[in-house]
């Protein structure tokens, strides 16, 4: 428990869920690992009574039995149900169920001890429930599935690592994991850049800003880069930049940083591998593999949607040809520059972009940056794989939302002296 809060004793569950559902052949069996959007209930296994032998040749035992024997077709058909999934029909039998036999085992309020809790992925509903119960969250997986069946949300719940507390009523929990910023992770997106990457890690590992950065230039050598990510090249702002791989990762308690950032080097291997960087690198008249990745980061900054990454890909390339006369195998970015500030500027000083003098000024030096200017998705990186081969020299976005490709220098003054006008009239 947080400091200077006490932490109530753990609720007692409610009364386990009472039934007379006579043994059906299967009813033991987990019928419900689908995931939530199958529509499927959990089985009840976890939440029923356990059920004394007391039979008798007496009449009260034969009452029992005869109670049995009443409501067993209505049993069979309810289990059946259950047991078929039959879209949001599930639902409404457990409805039935719960009037006339009591609700499943619940613990009441928000919980006690903190505890973070793996969804394994592809779990369904059922053991979601199951891995719950066993962690000490909820008082029965039939509780869980309930609430998570009763909320809008419920069938959308995600695998992952939540932080969730012991003895929770079910329908907590439930609300805790439909919402998405509840969940342990860290996300890399798109074309995020390292720096963002770093503030990520420290907020969600609860750390002291700067941490991560530290620690990524501490174990540069320990997180497993390619031979070709030319880590020792003193130009790069960042030798990290390129690896963080865009996806999302699950924490766990007592991860470190550079168990995150190991991760995450390790999938951008798997998906560079993946792709032949190294020999396509070659077949594009790229010194490395590395020189692939800056492009792609570069097609990831400059391009609005993925329909305009080919075309990205296209210009790069044709600039950097020694026939370009035209920016003379100058890239001329605004995303370069960006990246060197750390900013993210729609317009660039001209004053800037003819005096700074850095590598990573592409209106200053010709050719590619000295490393990627973030960490490209895959579309991207196939992009820069594989160019339009349109011949496009020129691009604009006018009105901010489409970008216009052209191949002379004449086109392309037309659509920027719109594009300033525009600018001019704001």
């Amino acid at each position: 428990a947080p400091p200077g809060r006490r932490t109530a004793p753990a609720p007692e569950p409610a009364e386990e869920w009472q039934d007379e559902v006579p043994d059906l052949p299967g009813q033991d069996q987990d019928t419900d690992d689908e995931p939530a959007t199958g529509g499927r209930r959990a089985g009840r296994k976890d939440a029923r009574a356990g059920r004394g032998g007391k039979g008798g040749s007496g009449g009260k035992g034969n009452k029992a039995k005869g109670k049995k024997r009443r409501n067993g077709a209505a049993c069979l058909f309810t289990s059946l149900v259950l047991l078929g999934g039959i879209g949001g029909g599930g639902y409404y039998v457990y409805s039935f169920l719960q009037d006339k036999f009591g609700a499943p085992a619940d613990f009441v309020g928000a919980g006690t001890e903190a505890i973070d809790v793996e969804i394994k992925p592809g779990s369904g509903l059922g053991q979601m429930g199951r891995t719950l119960k066993e962690k000490g969250v909820v008082a029965s997986a039939e509780a869980f599935v309930a609430a998570a069946q009763a909320h809008p949300k419920g069938k959308n719940i995600q695998p992952g690592v939540y932080p969730l507390r012991k003895h929770m009523a079910a329908k907590e929990a439930v609300e805790l994991m439909t919402d998405p910023s509840k969940l342990n992770v860290v996300t890399v997106s798109e074309g995020m850049r390292n720096a963002a990457v770093y503030e990520a890690v420290d907020k969600k590992l609860k750390l002291q800003p700067g941490t991560t950065k530290e620690t990524a230039k501490r174990e540069l050598k320990n997180l497993g880069l390619p031979a070709w990510a030319d880590s020792g090249n003193a130009k790069m702002i960042d030798p990290l930049e390129g690896f963080l791989y865009p996806a999302r990762y699950d924490l766990t308690e007592g991860m470190k940083p550079e168990d995150l950032l190991k991760k995450m080097v390790a999938k951008a291997n798997e998906s560079y591998a993946a792709h032949g960087v190294e020999a396509k690198a070659r077949q594009l008249g790229l010194t490395s593999p590395l020189q692939v990745v800056t492009v792609a980061s570069m097609v990831q900054a400059e391009g609005m949607n993925h329909d305009d990454f080919k075309k990205m890909s296209d210009v790069i390339y044709n600039r950097l040809k020694p026939s370009n006369d035209v920016t003379n195998q100058k890239l001329e970015f605004d995303s370069t520059i960006n990246y060197l500030k750390g900013t993210s500027n729609i317009n660039v000083s001209r004053t800037e972009t003819r005096t700074l003098d850095n590598p990573y000024n592409t209106y200053f030096y010709k050719g590619l940056t000295p490393g990627p200017i973030g960490n490209p998705g895959d579309d991207a990186l196939n992009a820069a794989m594989n160019p339009d081969g349109g011949g496009w020299m020129f691009f604009v976005s006018v009105d901010g939302k489409k970008t216009t490709f052209t191949k002379t220098f004449e086109e392309h003054e037309q659509l920027v002296q719109e594009f300033n006008r525009r600018q001019s009239g704001r």
